[in-house]
């Protein structure tokens, strides 16, 4: 492993200079790491991977990383607080996704429906435990939802269990423990915007399979993060003569 020269550079020196080559190890790394925030690999305001990670992504020791970063924090290229570092360059803001709405399946206010949100701390069903790596019999936050019409023809019912890394990145989320009684309404509609402004990148998997006869539908959601560490799990069902589960996806445009 490379050695690194004690973090001491000059205020008036650019960080990328003609001669980068010949500047110490860390100074060479951030700028590399600058040219990949530049380059929008990752967009401004969103958390960077970790030392750990950035290490082997640059094949240098932790130390030689935080020295690096340590340099962009001096320039005002990078930002640290106590969930990690964020890149601050000027640029487009990741927009909020339009369509991905907690829990799955939840209608868009609609005053002809009667809707309730709670939260309990407890232990979660057994595939949801498995599902988040959740030790047996572990509690954890569990959001139940129920929407149903007056007339009673469209019922939809969701439970979602959160993982020990949600609760543990997302102080939002985290918050709801002291409250999670079961009886306090709890509207959770937020909660991926939450996980994105959290630095989680949010990649979901929906299946959709039939329950007993053709008119009712399960509608399993399963969430994890870049690093592949799940975040949450949800089960819809949705009872209904004649309702419809409508998917919306944008896509920005390149460039």
């Amino acid at each position: 492993m490379a050695r690194t020269t004690p973090l001491d550079p000059p205020s008036d020196v650019p960080l990328d200079p003609p001669e980068a080559d010949e500047r110490p190890l860390y100074w060479r790394i951030a700028s590399l790491l600058l040219g990949e925030l530049r380059a929008g690999t990752i967009p401004p305001g969103e958390r960077l991977p970790g030392e750990r990670d950035l290490a082997r992504h640059f094949q240098v020791s932790r130390e030689t990383v935080r020295q690096a970063l340590e340099l962009l924090r001096r320039d005002g290229l990078v930002a640290t607080d106590r969930r990690g570092s964020h890149a601050t360059l000027p640029g487009r803001p990741v927009e909020d996704p339009v369509s991905l709405t907690f829990p799955v399946g939840a209608r868009p206010a609609d005053p002809c429906a009667v809707d309730r949100a709670t939260v309990t701390w407890e232990e979660p069903p057994p595939e949801h435990a498995r599902a988040l790596g959740l030790a047996p019999h572990r509690p954890t936050l569990v959001h139940r939802y129920r929407s149903a019409t007056p007339d009673g023809r469209s019922l939809r019912t969701a439970v979602t269990s959160f993982s020990a890394v949600a609760l543990a990145e997302v102080a939002e989320l985290a918050r709801y423990r002291d409250r999670a009684d079961g009886n306090t309404p709890a509207q959770l509609r937020r909660a991926y915007d939450w996980m994105r402004r959290a630095g989680l990148a949010l990649h979901h998997r929906d299946a959709i399979t039939q329950v007993g006869d053709a008119s009712s539908v399960r509608v399993t959601r399963r969430v994890h993060d870049q690093y592949a560490r799940p975040l949450e799990i949800t089960d819809l069902v949705v009872h209904a003569e004649q309702d419809a589960l409508v998917y919306e996806f944008t896509l920005p445009a390149a460039g």
